[in-house]
């Protein structure tokens, strides 16, 4: 995951002094004579690794640098404000982890601090039962995750309805991403447009309580530890939503991944099916709550086909087959 190392923290950068007199103390390290080794990402270039050289304490930095000289930037505080939030609900122990802020510097870029964990990823445990047949790995850890979830949802479930407007302009945004940026023609988006409408008019997705979902709950956001433990990060979305937009943007995943290997999203369904049932246990009354969920499924799974498709590093044959695949999803009405 951090893969390229960039050289020892300067001394005279401002962040080393940061990282020495207030982030390592929390962690019982001594901040005298500390030396950092960085490693940036694989996936983003405003996250970097920090381990300290003498004691091995390791530290991720995620950066939030102004898109604009007039732009406040406020994601990585409202970030660690999430952070601090879950972890008062009671997920800082195992089986339910979410990862632990120790700062959030506004004058360094906008950088926090979190603790560095260690965990198989999603990603990697999907890719291993896809080509190395460990499948019930995938699904022990997708009954694990399901549990994480559903104690997520349930324990911030509001007494008010879901508001579905804002998925339905999510929708219209990723339509309007492919439209504009990867070429999209009308035989595509008018269908699209056509169908976000008709869910929009789908009484069952306004029914539910608004829930606070992880937000981009993707096969590189969730780790895990040993048992049945989850860990979370990359919270920065966190926001009230439909407990399906979390669920929905999982099945999505899988489908995208066994549909990239193996040619046939179905594959995925087995998994899909077993993770979803696994999440609705934990829920007051299963059935029901399975009943509905898989009838508002297909709307997000399509939705997280059509985000994904929309990514400048899908191969263009593909990003057309993942369209073609959302709107026969996104079919399937209530």
């Amino acid at each position: 995951m951090f893969d390229r190392y960039m050289g020892h923290l300067d001394h005279r950068d401002p962040l080393h002094d940061y990282l020495k007199d207030h982030i390592v103390p929390q962690l019982g390290v001594g901040s005298a004579g500390v030396e950092f080794r960085v490693f940036q990402s694989a996936c983003s270039r405003n996250v970097y690794l920090y381990e300290e050289k003498h004691s091995g304490v390791r530290l991720v930095g995620k950066f939030y640098p102004p898109k604009s000289p007039s732009q406040q930037m406020k994601t990585g505080e409202i970030e660690f404000g999430n952070l601090v939030y879950l972890r008062g609900l009671g997920f800082d122990s195992a089986p339910h982890y979410v990862v632990r802020p120790l700062g959030f510097n506004p004058a360094i870029n906008n950088v926090l601090i979190m603790e560095f964990l260690e965990g198989g990823l999603l990603g990697t445990i999907i890719n291993e039962a896809i080509h190395q047949r460990k499948r019930e790995r995938l699904f022990r850890k997708l009954s694990a995750l399901g549990h994480f979830l559903a104690s997520l949802h349930n324990r911030t479930a509001g007494d008010w309805g879901v508001n579905f407007d804002h998925s339905h302009a999510y929708m219209g945004r990723l339509i309007g991403s492919l439209t504009s940026k990867r070429g999209m023609g009308r035989d595509h988006s008018d269908e699209l447009y056509h169908l976000r409408e008709a869910w929009r008019g789908q009484g069952i997705m306004w029914q539910d309580q608004g829930v606070l979902v992880h937000g981009d709950a993707t096969p590189s956001n969730f780790l895990f530890g040993p048992g049945h433990t989850v860990l979370a990060i990359d919270l920065e979305r966190m926001q009230w939503a439909d407990r399906t937009f979390d669920l929905g943007r999982l099945c999505g995943e899988l489908a995208h991944f066994f549909y990239q290997a193996m040619g046939d999203p179905g594959d995925a369904e087995p998994f899909i099916g077993h993770f979803l049932w696994e999440y609705c246990r934990h829920l007051p009354d299963p059935m029901s709550a399975f009943g509905s969920i898989t009838r508002r499924i297909p709307f997000y799974m399509g939705i997280t086909l059509l985000r994904i498709a929309r990514n400048s590093w899908i191969d263009h044959h593909y990003r057309w087959q993942l369209v073609q695949k959302a709107k026969v999803i996104l079919r399937e009405l209530p």
